[in-house]
């Protein structure tokens, strides 16, 4: 159930209430409501028929001032320059929480991927980066996955942009093959991120996570791996779903198997096991539970159903999944949300990883992924909690001033050119 609401207005709200909670300076609040640059691009593809289809792709830079841009490729139908706007947006806030040397950018194409052959897929990334080659690179800004795109597209890009240089360039993207410079850790990196916030986060409650009962909507990259660890943990998953359909069972469902079927390219809906029941994306969202992980895409939780929500946690796989007005309301009846830009960092934590081990040639093991990784990030969750504790106010108001402050402390330094 995705509402009619602009992601872009929505990340433009988050600023301002962070902007008023902090006394932020108004200049500073409109600059940071602004994007640096935005990149529209028309892509020609000729298809297996012979026929002529003609994409429309986007690359955005939201900030810059930190590092250079950093964020993922999405290839959907839903894809438009607003909500790439949105999702750059919240990158340059992702990073900066992290205190990583980067800022936030994202792109994308209106496509439907599914519905491409490999070839057509290959012929269309190729000729999206070709397009984009101008704004990206390991100085300027490094894609990564996201929806609908993977490692063998990262790869593409890649290789399009070396051949233009004349040389291997693997810093260009992360998300890509380990072979050819990716970084081991990287694909389960988000979802273990949640994993290790939700974990430090009942800790804090004095909850026992194995006791809770846990809802994932997205059952992708992201929600597939974080349902995954929780139940290797032994917490009870009673509800999952995918763009088909979501199933319920209320003792538990086999989380392994469901992968192991999703995994070879099946949907959920055609999953046959009698006790599960098939249920709606909404019936899914209000479904009781402890935690709900909303890990699909942004608008899920709105004022249309957020007052049916009944769980205690919110733990934020997606980006924007929230809106603000529905957060309003979750404050008030005492639902703890554990932030995007927190909760769902993981990703672009070890994507850093994987850009310095290219830079330098030298990579890690996956050992030291982990651990660094589950350092940064609850480095930024201790932080958070703390300001949320002292202020009273929403995790995500917290997590906001931290980043927000970060950005702005380096606009004052750097100054306004000219």
């Amino acid at each position: 159930m995705t509402e009619e609401i602009n992601p872009f207005d929505v990340a433009k709200t988050q600023i301002d209430i962070v902007a008023k909670e902090m006394g932020l300076d108004k200049n500073i609040t409109e600059y940071l409501k602004r994007i640096e640059r935005s990149l529209i691009v028309t892509i020609p593809i000729v298809m297996d028929d012979g026929t002529l289809q003609i994409f429309e792709g986007y690359r955005v830079h939201h900030s810059t001032v930190r590092g250079p841009g950093k964020g993922g490729i999405r290839y959907s139908m839903d894809v438009n320059l607003d909500e790439v706007k949105a999702l750059a947006t919240w990158m340059t806030w992702k990073t900066s929480l992290l205190n990583l040397p980067l800022g936030g950018a994202k792109g994308g194409v209106r496509v439907d991927p599914k519905q491409l052959s490999m070839k057509e897929l290959e012929h269309l990334t190729r000729r999206y980066t070709a397009e984009i080659i101008n704004v990206i690179g390991p100085d300027i800004d490094v894609p990564a996955p996201d929806i609908g795109t993977n490692a063998q597209v990262m790869a593409w890009m890649m290789d399009v942009y070396s051949m233009q240089k004349g040389r291997s360039v693997p810093g260009v993207v992360t998300g890509k093959p380990v072979e050819i410079g990716g970084s081991v850790g990287r694909e389960p990196a988000t979802g273990m991120g949640m994993f290790f916030v939700l974990q430090a986060f009942c800790e804090k409650l004095g909850l026992d996570l194995k006791s809770q009962t846990i809802v994932v909507q997205g059952f992708g990259n992201v929600g597939g791996t974080f349902a995954e660890l929780l139940y290797n943990e032994g917490c009870k998953v009673i509800a999952v779903s995918d763009v088909s359909t979501g199933i319920y069972y209320e003792d538990g469902l086999e989380i392994e198997k469901l992968l192991e079927w999703v995994k070879q390219g099946n949907y959920l809906k055609d999953y046959e096991n009698d006790k599960y029941k098939l249920i709606t994306n909404r019936e899914l969202l209000t479904t009781k539970c402890d935690v709900l992980a909303p890990s699909a895409i942004e608008n899920q939780i709105t004022q249309a159903n957020v007052n049916e929500i009944e769980c205690k946690i919110i733990v934020e796989g997606a980006n924007g999944p929230t809106t603000p007005e529905a957060d309003k309301v979750l404050f008030k009846k005492e639902i703890r949300v554990l932030p995007d830009i927190l909760a769902n960092a993981g990703g672009v934590c070890v994507s850093y990883f994987e850009y310095v081990q290219g830079i330098n040639s030298y990579f890690w093991k996956l050992d030291r992924i982990n651990e660094e990784l589950k350092r940064i990030i609850l480095e930024a969750f201790e932080e958070t909690y703390k300001i949320s504790e002292e202020r009273h106010i929403s995790l995500r108001t917290a997590a906001y001033i931290i980043a927000v402050s970060r950005i702005a402390k380096a606009i004052e330094l750097r100054g306004i050119f000219p």
